[in-house]
């Protein structure tokens, strides 16, 4: 496969709808997977998962449902028992389904355990009984990749379709051997209607992020910044909307609200950060839609290439430095930057944000993401106008790729424990 029908398959793939926080979902899609073969009253639920998903499922609110909880969202996957609407699974679900749900918790039927070591950063195990009914379904790799259902040790699931998961997978990697300006050519020639549906994820983010500058959800962090803005305490540039509008939509996702985002990479929160401050750009200098889809390619491009080498979920929060690079080489593209200035950006991002920590999902998950945006666009005016960090500067190499192999290192190999003392403290404090 050559690299433009890499480049498709990664955006065809990896950016799509999703409604809440991605880890809770993937753990009622995992439930509802091993719901859907059961057929009796279900009598007990035992669901595995990885520390990394453990992690991010724990603090954030939970479309459809005044609760939060890695229990409350197994609970509702159980409930629902149709996974056929993947990552937006929660997006519907009926007041028998609630009240299902919650009959669940109730009796104390759900049995949440922490699986630590884990096979891979993102899996989970949902076992499901029902008299002598077992059922059971595993997702791996990607929040929405159900690779088996089985029912009394039989798989319900086609091999072939599994099959074609770990080969589209697999190509998915194969592009990241590329540098990222090959990557941006290959984009540059891509035509409006082979990457049209990427311009959908801006009116998505846009609405979500409207609702959070005009009102408070969460701790309103969009909101109290845009009318900080309105007072003249700080000015409306690029920076700050960027923050502002990225930060609001934030605000309104972690609060639970039933709304989609486009995410990006398995991350509504990364899809966020990927689009918003290319909106931003947009709104105060306006440009085609084949560029504006381009520049989102580019923007979800490098956030996938990033993530390739610091793992799906990580220790290091993607949204400071894959995402909000991705939107910050978007928007230097943009303003006309070549090879020179996309690396110098992807350097002064990744020297600005490479030691901000993932602590989970959770409302204050907005100051992080206001913050990355408004960074990422400092480092791409700052690229753009010749000023970029240069090579052994911590961890910034003499190339943007090899600062972000890196990276890769430090997430895998010098982080290993973070995620431990996390989930420790997360228990502790609940």
């Amino acid at each position: 496969m050559d690299i433009k029908k890499q480049v498709l398959n990664v955006l065809n793939n990896d950016v799509k709808p999703a409604v809440g926080c991605t880890e809770p979902v993937a753990i009622a899609l995992s439930a509802a997977a091993a719901s859907s073969a059961i057929k009796g009253k279900v009598d007990s639920v035992v669901i595995k998962i990885s520390p990394n998903i453990y992690k991010n499922g724990y603090s954030v609110g939970i479309p459809n449902i005044e609760l939060k909880g890695l229990d409350v969202a197994t609970a509702l996957g159980v409930a629902k028992g149709d996974y056929s609407k993947k990552l937006r699974i929660l997006e519907d679900i009926s007041d028998d389904e609630r009240q299902a749900a919650i009959s669940l918790l109730d009796n104390k039927q759900i049995d949440v355990q922490l699986l630590n070591p884990s096979p891979k950063r993102v899996y989970l195990e949902c076992i499901v009984t029902s008299g002598d009914d077992v059922s059971t379904a595993i997702i791996e790799d990607k929040h929405d990749n159900i690779t088996s259902i089985k029912l009394n040790g039989e798989e319900l699931i086609v091999v072939e379709e599994n099959a074609a998961t770990t080969i589209a997978n697999a190509l998915d990697t194969k592009v990241f051997d590329k540098s990222i300006y090959e990557i941006v050519q290959v984009i540059e020639t891509l035509k409006l209607e082979e990457i049209k549906h990427l311009l959908d994820g801006i009116e998505m983010n846009k609405t979500v992020s409207k609702l959070g500058m005009e009102k408070r959800y969460g701790i309103g962090i969009g909101y109290a910044m845009n009318e900080n803005m309105k007072k003249g305490l700080i000015s409306k540039d690029l920076p700050n909307m960027a923050m502002i509008m990225t930060g609001a939509a934030s605000d309104v996702r972690m609060s639970g609200m039933t709304i989609p985002v486009m995410s990006s990479n398995g991350s509504g929160n990364h899809g966020l950060t990927a689009i918003m401050p290319i909106v931003a750009y947009n709104e105060m200098y306006p440009t085609s839609d084949e560029k504006l889809a381009q520049a989102l390619a580019i923007s979800h491009m490098v956030t996938a290439y990033i993530k390739n080498y610091i793992g799906r979920l990580s220790s290091l929060c993607g949204c400071s430095i894959a995402a909000a690079t991705g939107s910050a080489c978007a928007v230097t593209w943009l303003m006309g930057g070549q090879e020179k200035e996309i690396q110098g950006t992807i350097k002064n991002i990744l020297a600005n944000q490479a030691g901000v920590v993932c602590d989970g999902a959770k409302a204050g998950c907005a100051l992080k993401l206001g913050t990355a945006a408004s960074a990422g666009m400092q480092s791409a005016m700052l690229a753009t106008s010749g000023y970029y960090v240069e090579e052994s500067n911590g961890i910034v190499a003499e190339s943007a790729e090899q600062a972000i192999k890196n990276l890769g290192s430090l997430s895998t190999n010098g982080m290993m424990d973070v995620d431990n003392a996390i989930i420790d403290i997360m228990v502790e404090t609940c």
